[in-house]
């Protein structure tokens, strides 16, 4: 799945046609949260600031 950031939230892009960077990320939860342990979306997004509350896999 791909993840982007809009107005400094991080959102699934589920049609993979939002404009921006992306990051790709496996449809699992463990992944997420590792990719949430090592920061690892706010570094391939580019943004220092990520809102990832609303951001859910499943």
């Amino acid at each position: 799945m791909r993840v982007t950031c809009v107005d400094g939230h991080a959102v699934v892009d589920e049609r993979r046609s939002l404009p921006g960077r992306g990051a790709w990320l496996h449809p699992d939860p463990e992944c997420l949260a590792q990719a949430l342990r090592r920061r690892a979306l706010p570094r391939a997004l580019r943004v220092a600031d990520l809102d990832v509350t609303g951001l859910t896999v499943g």
